[in-house]
């Protein structure tokens, strides 16, 4: 467990990396989109891994793993906009420090929530196929979908958040297994 532990410090660093810079280079424009846009390009971003997949070929050149570290990023960002009040053109703007802090607040939920599902589950995922983890974060993501449709009440599922947080570790875990390990 501890190695999943260093492996997920490990993937969300380079998540994190990524998002550091595009923030730099973007600012926080992603403030303005409202939630069902965020969910949208998460959709976006898993139906290309999953078209690569099937097709076994990409014709942007743009690995699958660079699609998942934008999926955690995504995600992170859904949380966040779910936590923070609707943006308007008038008030979208943060401090980049209180993102981050936001940022770090919930991959930290996540990471807490890796490892009790870790102890639960024995780590299954790491005996799951790559297409097995992209489908359920396209189903997670329908269900998202589903859930926006209905005003975000539910009457026995787990809301928006909970599926978000899914949808981050399973991109956590599908890059943790792409990566070469070392002998």
């Amino acid at each position: 467990m501890d190695n999943t532990l260093q492996e997920f410090d490990r993937v969300v660093a380079e998540c994190k990396d990524i998002f550091i810079s595009k923030m730099h280079d973007y600012g926080v424009a992603w403030r303005i989109l409202r939630l069902p846009s965020v969910t949208d390009q998460i959709y976006i971003k898993a139906q290309r891994i999953r078209n690569v997949e099937e097709k076994g070929i990409n014709k942007i050149n743009e690995d699958i793993t660079s699609e998942l570290r934008g999926v955690v990023n995504y995600a992170l960002i859904a949380q966040m906009q779910f936590a923070l009040e609707p943006a308007s053109f008038e008030k979208w703007e943060i401090p980049s420090e209180e993102v981050m802090t936001l940022y770090d607040k919930y991959v930290e939920n996540a990471r807490n929530l890796l490892a009790d599902k870790n102890h639960d589950y024995d780590q299954a995922w790491r005996n799951m196929r790559i297409s097995s983890l992209t489908d359920i974060i396209l189903m997670k993501i329908l269900r998202i979908k589903q859930i926006e449709n209905n005003q975000r009440q539910t009457l026995i599922s787990e809301g928006v958040d909970a599926n978000y947080y899914d949808i981050l570790n399973y991109a956590i875990f599908a890059l943790i297994k792409l990566t070469p390990q070392k002998q």
